[in-house]
């Protein structure tokens, strides 16, 4: 085995004796990383070094000068705690430098303990393992609907778009059942140019894998129609070979690399203690002996980074050709058009559907209808529901661009099945693809199945919009385990996600638009199961009052009361207010807290004043949190408790829902004040 002590000769060292002594370096690389912050993950990244090495410098296809160059491969770490691997390839690249290595896992550095998409080759935020496999689903997907989109118009679209989708992930990924769930909508889709290498190192944090799992997972992926290699993940030769045949595959494919634990070091291969910790420095500085290296720390001599970079005339070539093709296509006027239309759309001049004034319709309706006005004005709109489309109302949505499927890759409905958690995180994947804006819709109860990705997507400023219908006791008769009460409150706790409830089929559309044009931040749209009066107000006051978080609906010059709705509460304030004529009443319509909050003060202050009127909520589900906008002293009508089975109408009697009830309680409330 060649050593530093030779370099000098690097230039006649064979092939594969310079492949062995780069990784070498890139092992010692990632040993000082991890030992430098005291704090890190060194036994998985050594036993991935081989794969990611040769992956990077022999076929990963991307841009030397631009990590964001749109054919690019993506590699998705989903392993994310082998953080400190990627950051020794991206080094090697020239996306990051020295300091930055040597500041890893340290505060504003580019290096955090896992993967965060905006450093420059990094193209996903993962660390909830399992999260990243089941985004790299999303990522294929888009890739194989944008390249049947442009297919008809560019007689060489694999070229111009095609591009192929690697993962690296460990044990914990596929334990994680969110990957079991994406890596079964992968092989239904038989999306071919996903390829999985599993660093199977047998170790885990608590011990041997054989501890909590014997599942034979090569089995379980070809059962999801994977193609599915095994091979020994130190051996180069076989390294490449499964990945040559995974790209000429026509399935998505499983490399399963059997590897030992740090390998490579000294005294402590197969210790399952490495895991997330650093090496004792003893133990680094004889494995930097082993693997040929000089006692420096962060070893990284010129001759291995032109190594790593030897293929980056070939690659700038191949950015060149890619750059003259687009040229060339987009001289046609029919490839021109829905090239703009993809990348350059105009969001803010979709046309709304119209709906009359005084009608009863469920906002889920109004989504529906929403849905097939603006999805025949832009491509960019793709998604489907987790086995609920009549309910979800995109079955029209579905009829009429298709399913996506294996044989019909122009499909825009993309039908999840019961896969909540998949769906979420795939559509994470898709948006960070970019070409697609994703919707994914199911119950507003079964937001908690999504949760993981919907925080993960609102870390990565992710332009996703989840539809969740049925979203209070409504629901009726299917009780309370299908009765989201604590749901609304517990989605506008996470930052930077914009939760919308509107209050008729006017601001479901109004929202739904709103949605569409928040590139970085997720939406949710919590609609009703049940028909609500469609408001007296032009669709312009609507929209305008919508991007605004909160308007007022019905005014009064010097009110003494002031109704906060949302959603289906909203009718039902506005017949409370005219219950109670004999008070001066101002109704506010909240569709959106987040957007509200970020309005000029001014602003909020004219709508929701801090003085001079008393202020009661409405909302069918837990007050917990309305008292920042009601005070003290103000009154939440809300729902503390769970639900029952029964009709809808009647459990609003129930639970007090009625213009009568409320009416009575608000006077209750102002006598106790008085």
């Amino acid at each position: 085995m060649k050593s530093f002590h030779e370099l000098d000769s690097f230039k006649y060292w064979t092939s594969e004796e310079k492949v062995h002594f780069s990784i070498s370096v890139s092992k010692g690389l990632i040993l000082d990383m991890v030992k430098k912050a005291n704090s890190g993950h060194s036994g998985g990244p050594l036993s991935s070094c081989d794969f990611a090495q040769i992956l990077f410098t022999e076929y990963l296809k991307f841009n030397p000068k631009d990590p964001e160059w749109f054919p690019r491969d993506r590699f998705i770490l989903s392993a994310g705690h082998e953080s400190a691997l990627l950051y020794s390839m991206l080094l090697q690249i020239g996306w990051l430098n020295m300091d930055d290595v040597k500041n890893f896992r340290q505060l504003h550095s580019r290096t955090p303990g896992h993967p965060e998409v905006e450093i420059p080759g990094v193209e996903a935020t993962t660390g909830p393992l399992g999260q990243g496999l089941a985004m790299a689903v999303g990522m294929a997907t888009a890739e194989s609907m944008l390249r049947a989109r442009f297919k008809k118009y560019c007689d060489d679209v694999n070229k111009l778009l095609g591009h192929y989708t690697y993962v690296l992930a460990g044990d914990g990924d596929f334990q994680e059942p969110v990957a079991l769930g994406a890596g079964s909508m992968a092989g239904h889709w038989q999306l071919s140019k996903l390829i999985v290498y599993y660093d199977s190192n047998n170790a885990q944090i608590s011990g041997k894998v054989g501890r909590s799992d014997s599942t034979n997972y090569l089995q379980v992926f070809e059962g999801f129609g994977w193609h599915v290699q095994e091979i020994d993940g130190h051996d180069h030769d076989k390294i490449r070979e499964a990945i040559e045949n995974a790209q000429t595959a026509n399935k998505p494919s499983l490399i399963i690399g059997n590897t030992v634990m740090a390998k490579g070091s000294a005294n402590m291969e197969h210790d399952h203690e490495t895991h997330g910790a650093p090496l004792p420095q003893d133990e680094i500085d004889q494995t930097k002996r082993v693997l040929g290296l000089p006692q420096d720390s962060f070893y990284l001599p010129n001759e291995v980074t032109d190594f790593f970079q030897k293929q980056f005339a070939n690659l700038d070539e191949m950015v060149n050709s890619n750059s003259s093709l687009l040229s060339r296509a987009l001289k046609d006027d029919n490839f021109k058009k829905i090239w703009n239309s993809t990348f350059n759309a105009d969001l803010e001049s979709l046309v709304l559907p119209n709906f009359e004034s005084g009608e009863i319709l469920a906002t889920r309706k109004a989504f529906g209808a929403t849905l097939d006005k603006f999805a025949e004005q832009t491509p960019l709109l793709v998604g489907g529901s987790a086995d609920l489309e009549p309910s979800n109302y995109t079955t029209n949505f579905a009829n009429n661009y298709g399913d996506f499927a294996k044989d019909r890759r122009e499909g825009r409905n993309l039908a999840y099945g019961v896969r909540e958690f998949p769906m979420a995180a795939a559509m994470n994947g898709m948006s960070l693809h970019g070409g697609v804006i994703p919707f994914g819709g199911t119950f507003l109860v079964f937001a908690d199945y999504e949760r993981p990705a919907l925080r993960l997507g609102s870390i990565q400023q992710c332009g996703v919009i989840h539809e969740f219908t049925h979203d209070s006791f409504w629901v009726g008769e299917d009780g309370p385990t299908h009765q989201p009460v604590e749901h609304a409150m517990a989605l506008r706790s996470i930052p930077n996600f914009n939760v919308f409830r509107p209050a008729d089929a006017k601001e479901t559309a109004a929202s739904f638009k709103i949605a569409l044009q928040q590139a970085n931040t997720p939406c949710a749209l919590l609609l009703t199961r049940q028909g609500i009066p469609i408001l007296s107000l032009k669709d312009n006051t609507v929209y305008d009052g919508v991007s605004k978080g909160a308007y007022t609906i019905k005014d009064d010059d010097s009110p003494e009361l002031i109704f906060l709705a949302t959603g289906s509460e909203v009718s039902l304030a506005l017949e409370v207010s005219k219950l109670m004529n004999d008070k001066r009443v101002r109704v506010v319509s909240m569709p959106c807290w987040e957007l509200f909050d970020a309005q000029p003060k001014e602003y909020r202050d004219s709508i929701i004043p801090i003085r001079g009127a008393m202020k009661i909520s409405f909302e069918a589900g837990i007050t917990l949190g309305w008292e920042r906008y009601i005070g003290s002293n103000g009154l939440s009508i809300g729902l503390d408790r769970f639900g029952a089975s029964a009709p809808g109408k009647d459990l609003a009697e129930e639970f007090g829902f009625t213009p009568q009830k409320v009416s009575e309680k608000i006077i209750s409330h102002l006598k106790k004040l008085l």
